[in-house]
């Protein structure tokens, strides 16, 4: 790294643009070195100041190239907008992070933005700028002030001053927008607290400009003061006016684009408050490294996408996980005869996945191409599945995604002992509705299997599979087979997808009010009639999330194997209730081709052993992704999470039954 008198040498006023903006980037660096101690940092600022007060010619010269960097370089854009998205929608905005990402930028360029970003880009910067002492700033101030064309106020404070304008500007074009509007509240909306921000903001730098021509304690002043504190209440308003619309969001459903519009405003309104501290703050230095402390954190967040996911995506998440909770509340039983009605509705299930099963092999026998194939299975699953939900049967698996954030939902208010022992009930309760729903799927499935398979037999003289397709059924279902329990969890995966779409479809429903379309709309209304729209728009109501994640999840296990395959990535699905209709087909070929001695196949009990695991995983594994989710929007505490571990063990301990059958 070159040494700091070589460096000061290099900044050159007549230099180039990228001369200059290199020179710059390189005295950061200098000031950085390796980046593993922020004081060594400030030590380094340190010795730059007293090696310019030690030359007062080097220190003339380096005021001359930072006045004309200034010129160049326009700070108020960088004041106002940097950190912000540059669109107004997520999508486009997760697009041109991705560029920030994957595309280098350069020095030859007059938008501060982007020369702020190549000077200060690590992660560490945003520390030692933070540790910058009170003389320290002051000798920086004096360094770096330039005179403005209206003296005796800085061109630095000039450059605030128009940051303000540009920020109200933007606020208020976003505060006037109709998407904003619509969903305001009534009273925010008549009290219109987005019309006079630009103009008070106007009103702040005429009086700024006045006092400073007159006062050089302009940030002091009481009119000054005066103004801020009504500008600060404006702003006030404005943050109250935006939240407002939240609570329009939570009972009409979630826009991923609205909540990044509004994050977007809350994060500006926050810097005008940042720019106006650096105003008329009595200490305005502090409030100015603070600002730029805030500038490196955001364009460290600006890169992040992550981040953009996780800010504009976490109202979606936990709204799809509050439906959710609504729907899982059906599936978990908390009596004897609760129980029994799973059992019963389960074994529907099983019955109708005794139908899907035999579709399969017969879909298998026609020789399809693998796309096409996969693509006519996953339509089978879905219309299946769709079947289980109309009749109102279940499916084991569909259970845990639904369930687990019913489960969350507890964790609103965990403080009490109580409270712990209800979740741990609910979680008893749970884990015995499973039960029962896999007893139920199991438990139907293999003798309906077994009945086709024998009646098919005795109709055409051929059962539901070849003897060659149950052996390689009996070699994919063995549980010492390594693949056989990894796909079974990435089934649990797509499980937990299914879920997301339901929880995104129904979302979607509510937010854009299709029910309400379906209801009123004439074109509707006149090609149905009144009565049969009404009936149609409340059946969606109540069965969208369902179609949604059945129609979603038989797609995916029908699609996903096949389009994975094609990449070389051979996963294949593993469904407990599919499965065990698969074996049970093996099972009558084998009984047929060889009679009792299939009792002595090794291989037919390693498959009955794996049975049980692969329901395990795929309950887990869906169950733990869907809570992980719903969990986010209820935030728990160590000890909390410390507390109810010790409750369960505790129960599983003294009770274990409980999450068998029901105790009463």
């Amino acid at each position: 790294m070159p040494e700091l008198h070589i460096l000061l040498k290099n900044l050159r006023p007549e230099g180039t643009l990228v001369e200059r903006h290199m020179g710059l980037i390189n005295l950061f660096d200098w000031i950085r070195a390796d980046g593993k101690s922020a004081e060594a940092s400030v030590q380094r600022i340190r010795f730059f100041l007293d090696a310019l007060d030690a030359q007062p010619e080097l220190a003339q010269r380096f005021r001359q190239w930072w006045a004309v960097l200034e010129e160049q370089v326009d700070a108020s854009t960088l004041l106002a907008d940097f950190g912000f998205a540059t669109h107004s929608a997520f999508f486009s905005e997760l697009r041109a992070r991705l560029r920030l990402r994957l595309l280098p930028m350069t020095p030859e360029t007059t938008d501060s933005a982007e020369l702020f970003s190549l000077v200060i880009d690590r992660e560490q910067d945003a520390k030692w700028i933070e540790l910058l002492d009170a003389a320290t700033l002051g000798r920086l101030a004096v360094l770096l002030r330039l005179p403005s064309a209206r003296a005796p106020l800085s061109r630095w404070q000039d450059e605030l001053l128009q940051a303000l304008q540009y920020c109200a500007s933007q606020i208020r074009a976003a505060g006037l927008s109709a998407e904003l509007r619509q969903r305001m509240d009534a009273q925010a909306r008549q009290a219109e607290p987005f019309h006079g921000l630009a103009s008070e903001v106007e009103q702040f730098c005429q009086t700024y400009r006045q006092v400073g021509q007159a006062d050089e304690a302009v940030q002091t002043h009481e009119d000054v003061q005066n103004a801020a504190l009504a500008l600060k209440a404006r702003f006030e308003a404005c943050r109250s006016a935006a939240q407002s619309v939240y609570a329009h969001l939570e009972d009409n459903g979630i826009s991923v684009d609205l909540v990044f519009m509004l994050r977007q405003m809350r994060l500006r309104l926050l810097r005008m408050r940042e720019l106006l501290d650096c105003l008329v703050s009595e200490q305005a230095q502090v409030a100015t490294t603070q600002l730029i402390m805030q500038l490196a954190l955001r364009g460290q967040e600006r890169r992040s996408i992550s981040s953009l996911l996780s800010s504009s995506t976490s109202l979606l998440a936990a709204k799809m996980a509050e439906r959710s909770a609504e729907t899982g509340e059906h599936y978990i039983t908390r009596n004897a005869a609760e129980y029994r009605t799973m059992l019963r509705q389960a074994a529907g299930g099983g019955a109708a996945t005794a139908l899907t099963t035999w579709a399969k092999f017969a879909l298998g026998s026609l020789g399809l191409v693998a796309f096409w194939g996969g693509f006519a299975a996953g339509l089978m699953y879905a219309a299946s599945f769709v079947l289980i939900q109309l009749m109102h049967w279940t499916l084991a698996t569909k259970q845990p995604a639904a369930t687990a954030p019913a489960m969350a939902a507890k964790l609103k208010d965990i403080k009490t002992p109580q409270a712990v022992e209800d979740f741990t009930d609910e979680i008893s309760h749970l884990v015995r509705s499973q039960v029962a729903a896999v007893l139920g799927n199991v438990g139907l499935v293999m003798p309906v299997v077994l009945l086709i398979s024998f009646a098919l037999y005795a109709l055409s003289g051929q059962p539901m599979i070849t003897l060659q397709e149950a052996r390689e059924v009996l070699g994919k279902l063995h549980v010492l087979n390594p693949s056989t329990l990894f796909f079974a969890a990435f089934t649990g995966i797509l499980l937990f997808a299914s879920s997301l779409v339901a929880g995104w479809a129904e979302n979607g429903f509510v937010l854009y009010r299709l029910d309400s379309a379906i209801r009123y709309n004439p074109r509707i209304s006149a090609a149905l009639g009144a009565q049969r729209a009404q009936r149609w728009a409340s059946f969606l109501r109540r069965n969208i999330s369902g179609f949604a994640g059945n129609i979603s999840l038989g797609l995916m296990l029908g699609i996903v194997p096949v389009l994975l395959a094609f990449f070389g990535l051979g996963l294949d699905v593993r469904h407990v209730t599919l499965s065990m209709g698969q074996l049970s087909a093996a099972l009558a070929t084998l009984a047929i081709e060889e009679g009792s001695a299939v009792w002595r196949e090794p291989a037919l009990w390693w498959c009955l052993l794996a049975i049980p695991l692969i329901g395990l995983a795929n309950l887990s594994v869906s169950f733990y992704l869907a809570f992980q989710l719903a969990s986010r929007a209820h935030v728990l505490s160590r000890i909390d999470r410390q507390r109810l571990s010790h409750s369960l063990w505790r129960r599983l301990r003294e009770r274990f039954s409980s999450f068998l059958w029901p105790q009463s």
